[in-house]
């Protein structure tokens, strides 16, 4: 673990940002990142991110270009272009061996070739086999997810900060992760619902525009000309005059510092988040998208499912655990989570009890037993915590197991648990996570910090226990994070969740058990359909151990503005059957049907990646050309979407299956600003940090 950290130290751009990346024995200049320009698109429940790259070589021989960043939670990449002799040549989905094999095998001949590769939750790595001497060459990726909105606030984060947990590649590789010439970021919302408010609470340089009140825009530049910045909150309320289109791309920030490796206007070193939160009252809800291909029997669904707020507060006292991971792959994300426990420790009741548990190469439990939540005890124990460094090995099952002793089974309790679930000491088998949490009757709930965490791990372990798992960056509105988690866990849920559909035939449904939904989460189903009419859509579960029922009944129509749920139903499809690998070991017939849904769909996957070849040597290789079809019936139905205004997707307006509003936060001025409740809880690992940096 030493080297690791030594590793670390010596090269902070590699660990802290996405980049053009090369072996740390090159002695040849950097490539350079001319230009990198993202546009993202929110609508009807899913985001499409585009991103446009120009690299340029300004060495006197051909380069090889890789570009590495992390994975977006929830993202299937859907597009890899590669400009070659001038022309746009669309991947086509290989295997990911074969592909790889093709790239090395092109590389070696001096061909142009292009390679999007995922390494398992990390990243997406980007190769580009011939970047010419003193020339540029432009690439296009594209990715889908769906977004959902959590106790009435959107997210939507564009990562570019790495976790710097993957030590095989802190060992190889160097970073330049400096734009020199432009970039750009713009969104466009269109939301079925009002929104009150945008925020970007790390770029206060972005221009926020309302349009209409279902209709934002964002827009954050930095170039050579960059104008002065524009705050970046902005509440309905306060709404200045709605520039034109043209202004609005006009608004840039300041340049950025320049980075380590070569002066530049922008480093891709921070997380862009942005959150928008809707109008306050709204109601509970069932929303509708669907697409079906002409001439085509079966359709493809997403509903969304917005409960109404009946889950009662929790006042009777409660045994919280405290899980915090201070080992090294944390050093760069524990001070986020820190910052905040102080002020969370405010907020615990009287009548609750805490216990506090520290691992990194080993576990150790600083509260000796249950502690009182008094004002003095809880700190006492803030000081404790902020006086230790992040540092050492991950022992994440020594912590778990240290964290499930001694429990009460007379009081209600939760495990909070803050890592990024790189375990890398002692038992780090999935299904040994699994199998322990099998043992108790608690539900855990998970902060995964940064982007490279190990989300597959922790959202199994989440989905084991019934507990719900909250990602944060080091961009977030920490306090905002907090508030939501913070009311989920003071507040009923509602367990044993399931969703029924009658009336039309359905199938290939995902999630299959949705399990529990806390206070202001939505459930986002995907599915097949067959036909159309009336659906009868029935939400059952357990509230405190009675059952509840919501149901509705509407019309299911065939639409055909959203082709990109094809691919998003096929995503679901495939974390599925990857769930089931990590959960149960790896199944060569699970592994063939993710490979055969990512080729059908086009996706890059674990087992497949994304080649672009010269047009003639797919054909050589035999590789079907089959993407471009679908490519252009997405961008057509997007250039259609694009000239419409935002529309609505409720379709229980008439019967609602909900008779309370759905969740929300109180609003206030500033774009968006957060409760000081929340202020409170989403602290509560925030100063867990600092102070426990000091003390070893």
């Amino acid at each position: 673990m030493l080297i690791t950290l030594l590793i670390t130290t010596l090269l902070p751009a590699w660990a802290n940002a996405a980049g053009l990346l090369k072996p740390l024995n090159s002695q040849l200049p950097d490539l350079d990142m001319l230009s990198h320009d993202v546009s993202v698109t929110i609508e009807s429940g899913y985001a499409i991110t585009t991103i446009d790259q120009v690299f340029h070589n300004p060495n006197t021989a051909a380069l090889e270009a890789v570009y590495s960043f992390p994975v977006p939670e929830k993202a299937a990449v859907g597009q890899f272009t590669y400009w070659i002799n001038g022309q746009p040549i669309h991947g086509e989905v290989v295997e990911k061996q074969k592909a790889r094999e093709i790239y090395e095998q092109e590389k070696n001949q001096g061909r142009d070739a292009g390679l999007t590769e995922q390494d398992d939750y990390r990243t997406f790595d980007i190769s580009v086999s011939q970047v010419q001497p003193q020339q540029d060459t432009r690439i296009r990726l594209v990715y889908f997810q769906p977004v959902d909105i959590d106790t009435g606030i959107g997210r939507y984060v564009y990562p570019l900060e790495d976790g710097g947990v993957d030590e095989h590649k802190l060992a190889f590789w160097t970073a330049n992760e400096s734009v020199r010439e432009r970039f750009s970021f713009q969104l466009e919302m269109k939301s079925g619902y009002p929104i009150e408010a945008f925020r970007l609470p790390h770029h206060p340089q972005a221009a926020i525009t309302r349009m209409d009140d279902q209709h934002w825009q964002v827009s954050l530049i930095a170039d050579h000309q960059s104008a002065n910045p524009k705050a970046a909150d902005l509440d309905a309320s306060t709404q200045a005059p709605t520039p034109s289109r043209q202004s609005l791309l006009d608004e840039a920030p300041s340049p950025s510092s320049p980075t380590n490796h070569s002066p530049g206007v922008y480093r891709l070193d921070r997380d862009i988040v942005v959150y928008w939160r809707l109008q306050q009252g709204l109601p509970g809800s069932i929303d509708l998208v669907t697409y079906k291909a002409p001439d085509q029997a079966r359709g493809t669904f997403m509903m969304t499912l917005t409960p109404g707020d009946d889950l009662a507060p929790i006042n009777e006292g409660r045994d919280w655990v405290l899980v915090l991971d201070r080992s090294g792959s944390m050093s760069g994300k524990y001070s986020t989570l820190a910052e905040g426990v102080r002020k969370g420790f405010d907020k615990f009741n009287a009548n609750d009890r805490i216990r506090v548990i520290m691992f990194n190469h080993s576990a150790h439990e600083i509260t000796r037993g249950w502690q009182h939540a008094t004002p003095e005890n809880l700190d006492r124990l803030s000081q404790l915590i902020e006086g230790t460094q992040a540092e050492g090995s991950t022992n994440l099952m020594d912590g778990i197991r240290l964290g499930l002793r001694n429990l009460d089974s007379d009081r209600t309790t939760a495990i909070w648990l803050v890592t990024d679930g790189v375990a890398n000491v002692g038992e780090t088998r999935q299904k040994a996570f699994l199998d322990l949490l099998k043992q108790q009757d608690v539900r855990l709930f998970t902060f995964v910090m940064g982007n490279s965490a190990n989300r597959p791990l922790l959202e199994a372990m989440t989905r084991q226990s019934n507990g719900f798992a909250t990602s944060v960056s080091n961009s977030d509105d920490i306090v905002g994070q907090l508030l939501q988690a913070a009311s989920k866990v003071s507040h009923e849920a509602l367990h044993d969740v399931n969703v029924s559909i009658e009336g039309v035939k359905t199938a290939d449904i995902f999630p299959q058990q949705p399990g529990s939904l806390y206070r202001g989460e939505q459930l986002q189903i995907f599915g097949h359909y067959f036909g159309e009419g009336k659906v009868k859509v029935t939400l059952t579960g357990k509230r405190s151990g009675r059952p509840v029922s919501y149901s509705s009944e509407f019309t299911l129509g065939d639409q055909s503005a959203h082709p990109e749920l094809e691919r998003l139903w096929a995503f679901a499809q495939i974390e599925h059957l990857m769930m089931e690998q990590r959960d149960y070991g790896e199944d060569a017939d699970r592994q063939e049907a993710v490979v055969d849904l990512a080729k059908e769909y086009g996706l890059v996957t674990n087992y497949t990646s994304m080649l672009v070849l010269e047009d003639e040597r797919f054909k050589q290789y035999g590789i079907k050309r089959r993407i471009g079809d679908r490519i252009s019936e997405e961008e057509s139905a997007r250039t259609k979407r694009s000239q419409q205004p935002a529309n609505s997707q409720r379709v229980d307006q008439h019967q609602p299956a909900f008779s309370s509003p759905r969740s929300s936060y109180g609003g206030g001025g500033g774009g968006g600003s957060l409760n000081l409740w929340a202020i409170a809880l989403l602290s509560l690992l925030w100063t867990l940090s600092l102070r426990y940096r000091k003390q070893q």
